[in-house]
């Protein structure tokens, strides 16, 4: 455990990011032959002599691929380039059965852009600019499962397996340049960088952007300069970190790691590093102390892409609306404080408030559910809420019986609680749990009339005007009726009851 706090890290130096982010495309077949590209298919299922890369098997480019790319570029503010081709990176790939990546290098298709995202800081709410260098096109590895050992990864492993199923998927590499700039804030920017983007591509279509299985990943790259510097410090580049969180903790990390470094007279190693989700840090992975060689030439089985200008212009027109701009939309609809509307984005829930308020939710309501008990659970699930088996649907419906008096709210949370457990929909849980509420008045006062006979010496003091002591006789009653009754209406009768 470090002896160095953030504060002491941030009072010092300056960092810099620079943040590569892959996403998997959701074309039907993959990059360069037919082969499907669902996720989840049975091992080396999805396969073909193209993306196995047998003697002789020509690739030929997907031309969706082409589309999604120059619609990320357009949405990202980039120039797309009237020419741009593949080549071939070579590197030793075990999981790569061609042993090369077809990806882009020197003529990428999509060349500096940036992106905007503001984020809550002590002064109030700020803007900072991501200039994006380029986004590219290249195809994606296979998976390698090693068996065996502690870890789960290479070292200590009795053998490896390989399922080439994801060889040749359609991946996008969105490249930033450095991000100076971003003192303190320098995790919360990466945090926010990685989630406009995921909205970006949502919107747009080109992707499921679902973090936890893949599709999109980032590799952080931090840095550290002492404050008034001008110097760069050495980087080191955190691979494939896979949820919105973990981008922040990664950077914060890395941050503090360095600083203890420099602190103590050490030097930082350029290298790759590995997020462990457990304990928040970084374990070092491969030295890149000395420039890779990947000895990239031109793809020769492939022809230059030269998008025509018209085919641009056409696709920029189809641009659906910046998440952004759409998020000051819904906030001056539903009339949602700013800090609230930070809450509905940090937690990931934007979306699902939206789906439920086109279901004719309220929307404070619809905000309520979803960042009140549905995040409660997803948070001590530790999974995000789009991993909880409760849609739109169930809690649209859930408001509605709320609002009719068929349920209370404590009620209302019984069904959430079953609809998670993957009981089925609300209407079954409410069936099977014999979820109903108590609202007949003459029951009702059975149980008042039962709780004050109990509770004597409490129900004198309600009598005597002294209204806090309702509380005990209104717990009791809710006891007595299983938490099936409304409280508002225990209240107004008890207190009749007793003369107030």
């Amino acid at each position: 455990m470090s002896s160095l706090t953030y504060d002491d890290v941030v009072a010092k130096y300056e960092p810099v990011l620079g943040l590569e982010v892959h996403v998997e495309l959701n074309t039907h077949s993959k990059m360069f032959c037919s082969c499907s590209t669902i996720f989840g298919g049975q091992p080396n299922t999805q396969t073909c002599p193209v993306c196995l890369g047998m003697p002789g098997a020509l690739p030929t480019v997907n031309e969706k691929a082409i589309e999604s790319t120059i619609l990320i570029g357009l949405a990202l503010n980039c120039s797309i380039a009237p020419f741009s081709r593949f080549a071939r990176k070579n590197y030793f790939y075990p999981d790569m059965p061609k042993n090369f990546q077809i990806s882009q290098f020197d003529e990428p298709i999509c060349v500096d852009g940036f992106v905007d995202v503001e984020i809550d800081t002590d002064e109030g709410v700020k803007k900072f600019r991501i200039e994006v260098e380029r986004v590219h096109m290249e195809e994606d590895t296979g998976k390698s499962l090693h068996v065996g050992g502690a870890t789960g990864r290479i070292h200590g492993a009795d053998y490896s397996l390989l399922d080439y199923n994801r060889a040749g998927i359609p991946l996008v590499e969105i490249v930033t340049k450095i991000v100076p700039g971003t003192g303190r804030y320098a995790p919360e920017v990466a945090r926010a960088y990685v989630a406009e983007l995921r909205d970006i591509l949502r919107s747009l279509g080109v992707s499921d952007v679902k973090m936890e299985q893949g599709s999109l990943r980032c590799d952080a790259n931090v840095s550290l300069r002492i404050i008034g510097s001008d110097v760069l410090g050495t980087r080191s580049e955190t691979k494939n970190v896979n949820s919105l969180r973990s981008v922040e903790r990664a950077v914060r990390g890395e941050m503090i790691r360095h600083a203890e470094r420099l602190n103590n007279g050490d030097r930082v190693v350029q290298e790759t590093r590995h997020f462990q989700e457990d304990t928040g840090l970084t374990r070092s992975g491969r030295s890149k102390e000395q420039a890779e060689d990947y000895r990239y030439f031109p793809e020769p089985d492939l022809v230059p892409v030269a998008p025509d200008a018209l085919w641009i212009e056409q696709l920029r027109a189809t641009l659906p609306e910046r998440p952004s701009i759409r998020r000051k939309r819904l906030q001056e609809q539903w009339s949602v404080p700013d800090k609230e509307m930070s809450a509905m984005v940090n937690a990931d829930v934007l979306d699902v408030v939206e789906a439920t308020v086109l279901l004719g939710s309220d929307p404070t309501k619809a905000r309520s559910w979803w960042l009140g008990e549905i995040s409660r659970v997803a948070n001590e699930k530790e999974i995000a809420i789009a991993q909880l088996p409760i849609t739109p649907n169930d809690v649209a419906e859930i408001v509605v019986l709320v609002n009719s008096g068929e349920l209370t709210d404590k009620l209302a949370r019984q069904v959430v609680e079953g609809v998670i457990a993957g009981e089925g929909t609300p209407a079954q849980v409410i069936s099977q749990r014999g979820i109903k509420v108590v609202n007949d008045d003459v029951a009702l006062m059975k149980a008042i009339e039962s709780a004050c006979a109990a509770q004597p010496e409490t129900a004198e003091k309600v009598r005597a005007g002294h209204l806090p002591a309702a509380g005990a006789l209104i717990g009791a009653v809710m006891k007595e009726t299983q938490g099936q009754a409304d409280a508002a209406r225990v209240r107004e009768l008890l207190l009749k009851h007793l003369g107030q």
